[in-house]
């Protein structure tokens, strides 16, 4: 086993040491930054996540700097790449950093999982990548490499494959150069062991792959189907008054903290939605409609209608604001309230 895994790591370092993409969490050893691109990039593209990357770390460059800061500049820089709960659970990781592990990261798999946000993955590459600790970070990507090298065909949804999965990602983990085995794992998965339509001819470990061998790999690894996400129609409302527009701050899970304009499930039409926001305490008529948007999210996917509404004179809600066009422009405001947010501003810069 020694041998047939220092023979796989020894074909996958020399692949990626040869060329790999270059991306910026590549080029630091700093624990806390490494940390950052982990949780942005649960969810998200390495292409998409490289200007957030950049960003974030210019306006938080440590980990006391997110610790301090209010949660409404830590969402507004997470403003676009969705899920803030990743978000939210990294600034509560920090403060907890700093207030029981005196600022310092911790450098085990065990201690980082304790802290809010980080599952078994994210504990796992930042252990390795940060710290070379031999610990093994199994993502979607890693996942479907080792189905593959392993030959694993069963569900990789049932909890006793999951681990037996994860077992032999640790069996493959070498010695040394922990770092850069696990950036060459994610590398592979990403660029050349592709989901449905792997490139075996570029695989430099393909002599080690049981799905190459046997022709299945383009079916591996099997997943049962997960449930298509629910419809909902809402209906989305552009209160003006007097150059400014009504925005709410949600209180719900999804989006929790983020700044919505006043909407309505169920009430994609504008008397419908009129009496809606007339049962949320929002005295406004109907103008007219403004557009049509959609957002999908992992669960739900929202049909959008929105509405311009008219408000006589201003008035005051628990959790809502009137805000001018820069005040909009500096909320946290979701993607899924974006096309919303763009007929906001051309209205309030309509005279």
């Amino acid at each position: 086993m020694e041998d047939a895994r220092h023979g796989f790591a020894e074909k996958l370092l020399a692949w990626y040491d040869a060329g790999h993409r270059a991306l910026p969490w590549r080029e630091t050893g700093d624990p806390y930054a490494i940390w950052v691109s982990e949780i942005m990039l649960q969810q998200t593209r390495a292409e998409t996540a490289a200007g957030y990357y950049r960003r974030f770390l210019a306006r938080f460059p440590t980990v006391s700097a997110l610790a301090e800061a209010p949660e409404q500049d830590v969402l507004k820089l997470w403003e676009g790449l969705g899920y803030y709960t990743r978000a939210r659970n990294l600034q509560a990781a920090a403060r907890r950093v700093m207030s029981d592990c005196s600022g310092c990261l911790p450098d085990t798999v065990q201690g980082l999982a304790a802290l809010p946000g980080i599952g078994p993955y994210t504990a796992g590459a930042v252990a390795a990548i940060a710290f070379g600790r031999r610990a093994a970070a199994v993502d979607g990507n890693v996942e479907r490499v080792v189905a593959r090298l392993r030959g694993i065909r069963q569900d990789v949804g049932i909890p006793s494959v999951r681990r037996a999965l994860r077992r032999a990602a640790e069996e493959l983990v070498p010695g040394d150069r922990v770092s850069d085995y696990t950036n060459a794992m994610m590398e592979l998965g990403a660029t050349v062991c592709l989901p449905g339509t792997p490139d075996c001819g570029a695989c430099p470990v393909a002599a080690f792959c049981d799905a190459l061998e046997a022709g299945d790999a383009d079916l591996l690894p099997r997943k049962q189907r997960g449930r298509a996400p629910r419809q909902e129609a809402r209906g989305v409302a552009v209160v003006c008054c007097a150059g400014r527009v009504l925005v709410q701050r949600r209180l719900e899970r999804l989006l929790h903290g983020m700044w919505q304009f006043p909407n309505a499930l169920d009430a994609a039409d504008a008397q419908g939605l009129a009496r809606a926001l007339a049962d949320q305490g929002i005295a406004a008529h109907p103008l007219r409609r403004l557009g049509e948007a959609r957002h999908v999210f992992t669960h739900i996917i929202w049909q959008m209608r929105i509405y311009l509404f008219a408000a006589e004179t201003p008035f005051e809600l628990p959790e809502s604001l009137w805000a001018d066009a820069e005040a909009l422009r500096a909320l946290p405001i979701p993607t899924a309230m974006c096309a919303a947010k763009q007929y906001a501003l051309a209205c309030l810069a309509t005279p």
